[in-house]
C-alpha cells in the first residue's frame, strides 16, 4: 500500500462528516473491505457527494436494456480516452468482476475496438465515445445505428448519460489528482 495522498484537496475525518455521508462510506467499506478513494475525496463537499452518488446510482445500478457490465464498459472506454487513471482502474476492477473476465477491462481501456466484445457492444462504445469526445457531431445516423443493434431510446439515453456523467467524474478526478486504491488493481484478476 502506498502513503501517497489520495487527493490534493482536504479529506475530512469520518467523525466530522454528516451522518448520512459517513453511513454511506461505512456501508461501502463493509461491503468491499476498504473505502474507495472517490468516497473520501468527494466527502469534502457533502452536498456534491450526495448529488454525485445519487446520479451515479441512478445510472449504474438500475435494470434496463444495458447490463451492469456494459455500463462499466462505457465508463472504462470513455475514461481511458479522458486519461482518468482513477476511473479506468476502479471501474476496470468492477468490469472484471461483473463480466467475470480478468482480461476484458484492459482490452476495453487500451482499445475497445479490438476487445473481446460483441459487435453490438462495439456500436454502443462507438456512440459512448462520440458523446464523450464529439457530442456536437451527434446526428440521426447515430440513433439509427443504435436502433439497428436493438438499443431502445431509453438505452441510448443511458449510454449518453453514463458517458456524460463520467466526463464530469473524469475531470474532477484529474483536477483532484485522485489516486486509485491499491486494492482495485487485483480485483477480478485473481480468485477470491
Amino acid at each position: 500500500m502506498t502513503d501517497m495522498p489520495i487527493s490534493r484537496f482536504p479529506i475530512p475525518a469520518l467523525e466530522q462528516l454528516p451522518d448520512d455521508v459517513r453511513e454511506r462510506i461505512l456501508q461501502v467499506q463493509q461491503k468491499t473491505g476498504f473505502v474507495p478513494n472517490v468516497f473520501l475525496a468527494l466527502s469534502w463537499r457533502p452536498d456534491e457527494f450526495r448529488a454525485f452518488f445519487a446520479y451515479h446510482d441512478a445510472l449504474m445500478e438500475k435494470e434496463g436494456g444495458l447490463s451492469k457490465g456494459e455500463r462499466e464498459m462505457i465508463v472504462v472506454a470513455t475514461s481511458s480516452l479522458n486519461q482518468c487513471s482513477y476511473c479506468v482502474v476502479a471501474h476496470g476492477a468492477i468490469l472484471r468482476i461483473r463480466e467475470k473476465s480478468p482480461l476484458l477491462a484492459d482490452q476495453v481501456a487500451s482499445n475497445y475496438r479490438k476487445a473481446d466484445i460483441t459487435p453490438r457492444q462495439k456500436v454502443m462504445l462507438d456512440f459512448a465515445v462520440k458523446v464523450s469526445q464529439q457530442a456536437y457531431s451527434l446526428c440521426e445516423n447515430d440513433m439509427q445505428t443504435l436502433h439497428q443493434q436493438g438499443f431502445s431510446d431509453d438505452d441510448i439515453w443511458d449510454i449518453a448519460a453514463i458517458s456524460a456523467f463520467f466526463g464530469l467524474s473524469n475531470r474532477m478526478a484529474n483536477l483532484s489528482n485522485m489516486r486509485p486504491n491499491d486494492e482495485f488493481y487485483l480485483m477480478g484478476r485473481l480468485p477470491r
